[in-house]
């Protein structure tokens, strides 16, 4: 499920639909206050024994890899690890 915890991810579908992988919102990365940090390590712990596969948007600094990987999250997209890529850079890349 993508962008889990925003919008329209309500807990009901986590039952209901046949997932296999939470992505936590690039929103709660960015936002790591005391608060944030207690709202994406409950994601990650119901995730875990939900037996999902997780993975972290939005990754941008050493700071946000770190926690999400100290949480059990060892999955992460963003900035940190590259830039967004065209088609074409993709293809070449693959090759």
């Amino acid at each position: 499920m993508d962008d889990f915890g925003t919008c329209y991810s309500s807990l009901s579908y986590l039952k209901h639909l046949p997932i296999n992988t939470l992505k936590i919102d690039k929103s709660f990365i960015d936002d790591l206050d005391e608060v944030g940090k207690v709202l994406v390590e409950t994601i990650i712990q119901m995730g875990k024994k939900l037996n999902f596969d997780l993975t972290a948007e939005g990754i941008e600094n050493e700071e946000q890899l770190q926690f999400v990987t100290e949480q059990g999250c060892h999955i992460g997209q963003g900035y940190l690890f590259d830039k967004p890529l065209s088609p074409e850079e993709m293809s070449r890349l693959l090759k």
